[in-house]
């Protein structure tokens, strides 16, 4: 049985509605995330799952039990839910391990002191227990927070954009780290964030919000290999458009030359097979367009981004389109350099030309 069961879920706020029509499960042990853009209605689906919100309509299950409906709310205390917030909501005035011990409420004082023990050590803190939240990094802040939610063993966590008041490489760090840490204690956990490395970091599966809605609900990869719709293509990772034509069921021709998909090209808002002829716009990503010497291909260097490893290149073609490509950093071009490509994609993702953008 799923561990939490959303179906039809609305929420409003006066003629607005935030939520949408919202639908998906999640299995116990799993770890999930909600991404999207600001106000896309992310951080109140969390809400209304924790029992903050009301809904409007549908409902929200936990292990199969409802405890959202329209004219029916179980209160947040009564869910078995942690909840990990921005702002760690630490209390200043108890220390670390008195923080951690207050998610346990009542518990015979042993067990509860061997709880905080064992979690304190699973986040990374052991010894730290007698120190005041002030005293920690913000990384280590955001630990506490975690052991916190997790003492009394909830049947679900949630978090709510936990690393967006941490730096940059911080943020990753701990993504990692918190998923092992919540993979160990065997949560089921739900994270809103609008960070997508957070959300790859984290994340076992992730349904894309846009406009109150689920645009896809799938694993990392799918989003960025098989991404559902342009918002979705566009939202993950890198890419371009580029327009092409379908020829012969598995190709399309392009500018770059014709790209051979392994399976038939199927238009992805349609869900159908292109037919030969179909004007469509093909993603490309970075990882797409291969630097190539030998190719007769060539594209003047617009931009670069050094990246260690890699440069990121902003490439202009003959037609004035660009596209990206993302090249070993031994290869280091000049701006206005004119470099040899070929594409390397070995599946397409394609969308039906849309009317307006013929006459553009």
């Amino acid at each position: 049985m799923a561990q939490l069961e959303l179906n039809g879920v609305v929420q409003r706020y006066g003629k607005h509605t935030v939520v949408a029509g919202v639908d998906f499960q999640l299995e116990a042990g799993s770890i999930a995330c909600l991404l999207g853009p600001s106000g896309c209605g992310k951080t109140t689906l969390l809400r209304c799952i924790a029992g903050f919100e009301d809904i409007a309509d549908g409902e929200i299950r936990l292990h199969g039990a409802v405890v959202s409906r329209a004219g029916l709310s179980t209160p947040p205390e009564k869910r078995r839910i942690g909840m990990v917030f921005q702002d760690y909501a630490l209390f200043p005035h108890l220390t670390v391990e008195q923080n951690v011990a207050f998610g346990l409420g009542r518990k015979p004082a042993e067990d509860a002191h061997l709880r905080v023990r064992q979690l304190l050590a699973t986040v990374g803190l052991h010894g730290q227990g007698g120190k005041y939240p002030h005293e920690l990094s913000g990384g280590q802040q955001q630990r506490v927070a975690l052991a916190r939610a997790l003492a009394p063993r909830p049947e679900l966590i949630l978090l709510d954009e936990p690393f967006s008041n941490l730096d940059v490489g911080l943020r990753e760090r701990l993504s990692v780290e918190v998923r092992d840490i919540l993979k160990r204690e065997g949560s089921t956990a739900i994270m809103v964030t609008h960070d997508q490395h957070e959300a790859f970091a984290m994340a076992d599966e992730i349904g894309i919000m846009y406009e109150g809605r689920i645009q896809q609900w799938d694993v990392p990869y799918n989003l960025y290999h098989r991404p559902a719709n342009r918002f979705v293509a566009d939202f993950i990772g890198q890419g371009v458009l580029l327009p092409g034509v379908v020829a012969g069921g598995t190709n399309v021709e392009m500018e770059l030359g014709r790209l051979i998909s392994d399976i038939p090209v199927e238009c992805s808002e349609t869900c159908a097979n292109c037919d030969d002829g179909c004007d469509v716009d093909v993603l490309l990503r970075p990882d797409d367009v291969v630097h190539d010497d030998r190719s007769a291909l060539q594209a003047e260097v617009l931009h670069k981004a050094f990246r260690g490893a890699d440069i990121l290149y902003t490439l202009r073609l003959a037609s004035g389109a660009e596209v990206l490509s993302l090249v070993p950093s031994h290869h280091n071009h000049a701006i206005g350099e004119k470099i040899g490509i070929r594409l390397d994609a070995d599946h397409v993702i394609a969308f039906k030309k849309q009317p307006h953008h013929d006459h553009a």
